[in-house]
């Protein structure tokens, strides 16, 4: 089955704690449920609410468990045109990691 496509316009309409939808990895996620037994806090999350917090969850530095969380609430993907690539680092021209 294929994935539902939702655009970043419509995940910022998400952004309440009754109805809140994040990003991560180009994945729309909806944790409305998860509020309440987020470790950290709901707060943390609420920072995000509506947007992208692809790059403050990998900061943070998740669990695998955390991580493989994340297919339970999935809700969709971006469209192709608004995910962000992801790398595992930077690269020069000559296709080496740059450090």
């Amino acid at each position: 089955m294929a994935d539902t496509i939702i655009n970043l316009a419509q995940v910022k309409t998400h952004n309440k704690k009754d109805n809140c939808w994040i990003v991560i990895d180009n994945m729309v996620l909806d944790v409305t449920k998860f509020l309440k037994e987020h470790p950290g806090g709901s707060e943390v999350i609420m920072d995000f609410a509506g947007q992208d917090a692809t790059q403050s969850f990998k900061e943070v530095g998740h669990s695998i468990d955390a991580k493989d969380m994340l297919l339970d609430y999935k809700v969709g993907v971006l469209p192709e045109e608004e995910m962000t690539k992801k790398d595992s680092g930077k690269k020069d021209g000559d296709g080496c990691a740059i450090m």
